[in-house]
Formats: C-alpha cells, structure tokens, sequence
C-alpha cells in the first residue's frame, strides 16, 4: 500500500467520525491535525524520530503527548493521534491533514486551482478572473496565481482534476505536430 492510500484511508476515517458528530467538531479536527502535520513538518527531527524503529511506540507516544499538549489536542484527536503512533503511521500526518483538508474543502464546496500566465496579471485582474470562474464552476475557488514565462503567452488553468492549457506554446506544438503529419 502506498502512502497516499493509506494516508487517505485514516482521513476518511477520522472525516466519517466528524460528520456523525457535527459540522464543527468535523472543522475543529481539521483544524487541529492542520496545527499538528505544520508543527511536525516545522520539527523535522520529531519526524525522523517517529519514523525510527528503534524507539519504542510508548517513546513515540511520550513525545507525541508532549506536542498535543502544547498545541492542545484533547478527546477524540488525541486518541487518533495515539491509533497514529499504535499503527506506525505518525510519519503520514501531514499526508493525512492534507488529505482531510481537501475532503473539508469539498464538503464545503470549495475547489481548488491554479493559473499559470507568461507575466504578471493585475489585483484587480485576478479578482474579476477568480469571480468569473468562480460564477463558470458554480463552487467557491481559491486559485494560487503563478508566473511561467517558458509558456510564451496565454494560460494555464488547473483546476481540480482538469487542465485547460491556452498557452501560446501548447498552440505552437499543435501546429508542429499537424506540419508533421502533413495535414
């Protein structure tokens, strides 16, 4: 089994326990594994220390109490932590907090993007380009902006599962490719 499946598997069992809860015990536990995966990915020593087999998973256990109790973890996200360190999946945190952010975010119609143009757009440009989109896919979208001059012109929208690429060099290759073939 790979990381990703894994990590998957626990952040849909700690989501399932949330939904049958309520929808704020279901954003007080992302919150709170949020805090705990950027405060190990912040300790990379604490990291290699769990994933080291020869410390016990009661050292683990120790220090990961530690942690929690500076954070403020408590009940249900304590004992997750714990089924974490029992299981040898402490190093999958952050996969894990990732995992359960992206099924928060859903459930809460929220999707995720990123557009990629050769220059630098404007505030206001990306504004009225956030809002269109936004109005397009019928979901609120946080959209990361990037700049890429290799793609010459145009763009290159990520959104979800789906790629639209509208880049001047996606074109020109379309163009190479039917010289190619003669058409």
């Amino acid at each position: 089994m790979s990381g990703n499946i894994v990590a998957r598997r626990y952040a849909k069992a700690l989501f399932a326990v949330g939904q049958k809860q309520s929808e704020s015990e279901l954003d007080a536990y992302g919150k709170q594994l949020g805090e705990l995966a950027e405060a190990l990915e912040g300790a990379p020593e604490v990291l290699r220390f769990f994933k080291n087999p020869v410390f016990s998973v009661e050292e683990k256990k120790a220090v990961l109490k530690q942690i929690a109790e500076k954070l403020g973890l408590a009940g249900a996200m304590l004992n997750f932590a714990f089924l974490l360190a029992d299981k040898n999946r402490l190093v999958s945190i952050p996969e894990i907090a990732a995992d359960y952010a992206s099924m928060l975010d859903e459930q809460h119609g929220i999707i995720s993007g990123k557009l990629v143009t050769a220059v630098a757009i404007s505030d206001a440009r990306k504004v009225e380009l956030k809002e269109r989109l936004e109005k397009q896919t019928g979901k609120k979208l946080v959209l990361d902006f990037a700049t890429d001059a290799d793609i010459l012109g145009g763009v290159v929208l990520k959104i979800g599962d789906s790629v639209l690429d509208a880049s001047l060099r996606a074109q020109l290759n379309i163009l190479k490719e039917t010289i190619k073939r003669g058409e």
